[in-house]
């Protein structure tokens, strides 16, 4: 099952309470993501960061254009990458903590 946002508050500066179709929940702190990402510019005014909302995926995003997987939401909240339910393999596979990938989407009409 892939993991879903069910829930998103503002707690103040960049600070999100998430909850997860997982039943996991938590604070998800986003300064660094804000401050570090070209794209997200729009999102250092802090007006603007607290119109978050979840779009129809569900997905964090913002009036802005810019939306965060929540995959890397849940890997910000819990510290553990989504479990993905595949049919079994006779291949081996090496087992990490760290996310295997990190998806972040903005507006990709400059592109």
């Amino acid at each position: 099952m892939p993991i879903t946002v069910q829930t998103v508050e503002y707690l103040g500066d960049y600070r999100l309470h998430l909850t997860f179709n997982s039943g996991e929940s938590g604070i998800a702190d986003l300064t660094d993501l804000v401050q570090s990402t070209p794209s997200a510019v729009p999102l250092r005014n802090q007006e603007e960061f607290r119109h978050v909302f979840l779009d129809e995926w569900p997905t964090l995003a913002w009036p802005c254009g810019f939306d965060l997987a929540p995959e890397y939401a849940y890997y910000l909240v819990t510290g553990k990458s989504p479990v993905w339910h595949s049919p079994p393999s006779s291949k081996a596979t090496v087992k990490s903590d760290k996310p295997r990938a990190v998806l972040i989407f903005s507006d990709t009409s400059q592109l």
